[in-house]
């Protein structure tokens, strides 16, 4: 694919399915030049392919659909037109719509929008996580602008996110609507006389009230509730204020109390509404190793489902800390959560039902059968879906080439949203005989007239290399994308961020545009990556830029070996260019000092400089510690900017100027560097983006994006052939 075809790619929501298994929705997303936005709507189909998928709306933005338990009412969120020249908000709300059709029917208006919602078992509730600024912050306050606002007083290390900016000014509280009447008279805002206070036929008004349910001490996200549709369970953090460590916790809190009312426990301090209840601690807390979040109840209402990870006594040992999959029961964790922050009450003690030395899992869960929950785990460059009772017995439901991205079961039947080398997403049904039938990809359409490149995988050294099993070279596994034609093709090495991540058998944008401009791509998961177990992950712990390092230039001796003038002859041994992003870039900076074989290197939003991260970055407060221990010089060693002095390969830095993860004053220093020193150096700036520019910029930048980095490599490499 080319640049100017990125608007082609559409990606899809995780499904959700009416109580019988018979209908489905689900959201897409595309990006969208003409707005320089993201657009993408709801789709309805029977699950049994008998009709066509239907657009069930008609929205700029809808995303994140849930039908009602009852299968009657769709809820999702949706985001406005942007639309830079005004001051109305761009975030999503909630907003509701028949299942059948009709017009969506917005239900809130949040300042910061909505980020998340749950549907009551009995649908007549929903709750919902919503940022809540400060009084005289993000506009509450006209006239009073970013530059006029008060000074914040910062009294801990978390205070910043990227992508959010700060965060302790804004943090997240649940709220709790009764769903309106979608057959009911349409009530709109009074305007005029009618508005005015002293009118007594003054009509109600237009939205429904959100009543809160938590206050703002504390973060309060991912709400669930409990089989009586009025306790809701949540994720939060135990800290206060500003955190000190990465612990979290789930938490319950009654959304609405008796009509005779229950007295509050000593100390539980007031509530955030007159009717709800105190909130109080089920699982996690200041003095717990395992922080626990992603609350699911099961089906039958009788398991509370909890992912957790084992922060060590600090609350930051996250490195190659694996999250598992808990469960305790239910009514238990309602009955016996306590007020404060400590720990829960002995008899709360979650059960471990995965083993998180071999598999790291991600949420959401979502219910299956009557008491069993779902989760998504990582796996040598797949995401599998994952069954678990709560007595354990992990089974593998959904294993193929690529990564499962959400799931719903209902009604016997179980639909997942994937990607993979094809696609990058649809949606299929997973057959009990195991056949996965796909029901619905909206890339179809282009993938005819522009088949992706599809990767080679390989593992290189280790007993199963064919070259011979090399003692001091374990396997590293992972993939070499050739383009059309004999050869011989000029090669990008290809480096993850994290490293605690994986590169897997999905649908890749940066690949597939590379492939078609003719270059070869190799990329693999060293030691450090995801997917292969903790002490696989762990290894780098440490010691960044030594094993790493030697994975990665072992994979691509192997593909040179295989593929190069000693091989096939389809790789070019004398053009080879390397790049990476976040950690990434941190070790295309590392190997260009210290290997003089790379023609170019492209750096982008690298993580430079893990001293001045320290107090720079919005993870550096415990990051560069955790990875590479608290020792100055060791730190020092460890750093790519402390041997720049050895690069001597051509570099273009890329960095984005509201980046928070990598500070843009990593580029900076390490371009000026460069420059000083006689290297051939660019420094390409993006403005308004953050650290996720490459996969969520806007679509104007991620193009541009795209051709300088085709510029650089046609200068570097592709060049080399005309001139020869």
């Amino acid at each position: 694919m080319r640049p100017d075809q990125l608007d082609l790619l559409t990606t899809v929501d995780a499904p959700t399915l009416t109580p019988d298994g018979g209908r489905l929705v689900i959201g897409t997303a595309r990006p969208d030049f003409t707005t320089d936005g993201y657009t993408g709507q709801l789709w309805v189909m029977p699950t049994d392919g008998s009709a066509p998928a239907r657009r069930l709306t008609q929205g700029y933005r809808d995303c994140g659909a849930q039908l009602s338990p009852d299968g009657t009412t769709v809820a999702f969120l949706r985001s406005p037109v942007p639309d830079s020249d005004s001051t109305a908000s761009s975030s999503p709300q909630l907003a509701l719509i028949p299942l059948d059709g009709g017009e969506g029917q917005t239900v809130t208006d949040r300042r910061l929008g909505v980020t998340g919602f749950a549907w009551s078992p009995d649908s007549r509730w929903i709750t919902f996580s919503s940022p809540e600024p400060e009084p005289g912050r993000y506009g509450t306050v006209a006239g009073v602008g970013p530059g006029q606002e008060d000074p914040r007083l910062v009294t801990g290390p978390d205070h910043r996110l990227n992508g959010e900016g700060y965060t302790a000014d804004k943090r997240p509280r649940l709220f709790e609507i009764e769903v309106p009447d979608a057959a009911g008279e349409l009530v709109f805002a009074a305007r005029g006389r009618m508005a005015e206070p002293e009118s007594s036929q003054a009509v109600s008004p237009a939205l429904p009230t959100a009543r809160p349910l938590t206050g703002g001490e504390r973060a309060a996200t991912d709400p669930v509730y409990a089989a009586d549709s009025r306790h809701v369970f949540f994720a939060t953090t135990p800290e206060a204020g500003f955190g000190q460590s990465l612990r979290t916790a789930v938490a319950v809190v009654e959304a609405r109390r008796d009509a005779a009312g229950t007295p509050r426990p000593p100390g539980s301090g007031p509530s955030a509404d007159p009717d709800a209840g105190p909130v109080r601690l089920v699982a996690g807390g200041t003095e717990v190793r395992v922080g626990f979040g992603s609350p699911c109840i099961s089906r039958n209402g009788e398991w509370l489902y909890l992912l957790g990870q084992d922060l060590g006594e600090s609350g930051l040992e996250f490195v190659a800390s694996n999250a598992a999959v808990y469960a305790l029961p239910a009514a238990g964790a309602v009955r016996e959560a306590i007020t404060g922050w400590d720990r829960p009450v002995a008899s709360l003690q979650p059960r471990l039902l995965t083993d998180p030395a071999a598999t790291g899992f991600a949420g959401p869960l979502r219910p299956s059968g009557q008491d069993q929950v779902l989760a998504l785990g990582a796996s040598r460059g797949r995401t599998v879906l994952v069954r678990v009772s709560h007595q354990g017995h992990p089974e593998v439901v959904v294993d193929r080439q690529g990564e499962v991205t959400g799931a719903c079961e209902a009604g016997g039947t179980l639909a997942v949203t994937s990607t993979s080398a094809a696609s990058p997403g649809a949606v299929a049904i997973q057959h009990r005989d195991g056949g996965l039938q796909e029901l619905f990809d909206p890339n179809a359409a282009w993938r005819a007239d522009l088949p992706p490149a599809a990767g080679l995988e390989r593992e290189y050294g280790g007993p199963g290399d064919p070259r011979g099993h090399r003692p001091d070279q374990p396997a590293v596994h992972g993939w070499v994308f050739l383009p059309d034609g004999p050869g011989p093709h000029p090669v990008i090495l290809n480096i993850h961020g994290g490293p605690y991540a994986q590169y897997t058998w999905s649908w890749f944008d940066e690949t597939q545009v590379l492939v078609a401009a003719g270059y070869a791509v190799v990329m693999c998961n060293p030691r450090g990556s995801d997917g292969y177990g903790a002490a696989h992950g762990a290894a780098v712990q440490g010691r960044m830029g030594t094993v790493d390092h030697q994975d990665i230039i072992a994979f691509l001796d192997g593909a040179l070996e295989e593929f190069g003038p000693q091989g096939s002859g389809q790789l070019d041994a004398r053009r080879i260019g390397i790049q990476g992003g976040s950690y990434g870039g941190y070790m295309t900076a590392w190997i260009t000092a210290h290997d003089q074989r790379f023609t170019a290197a492209i750096v982008e939003r690298g993580y430079l400089d893990p001293v001045s991260a320290l107090g720079s970055s919005d993870i550096g407060w415990f990051f560069s510690e955790q990875y590479m221990g608290s020792d100055p010089e060791r730190l020092r060693q460890q750093s790519p900017l402390h041997h720049v002095d050895r690069v001597r390969t051509p570099t273009l830095v890329i960095h984005s100027e509201e980046d928070l993860r990598c500070p843009i004053e990593h580029a900076q220093r390490y371009y000026r560097a460069l420059w000083a020193q006689g290297v051939e150096a660019e420094l390409l700036i993006f403005p308004g983006e953050d650290h996720e520019l490459s996969r969520s910029g806007t679509p104007w930048h991620r193009r541009v994006r795209f051709e300088h980095l085709l510029r650089w490599w046609d200068r570097h490499l592709a060049a080399q052939v005309t001139e020869e």
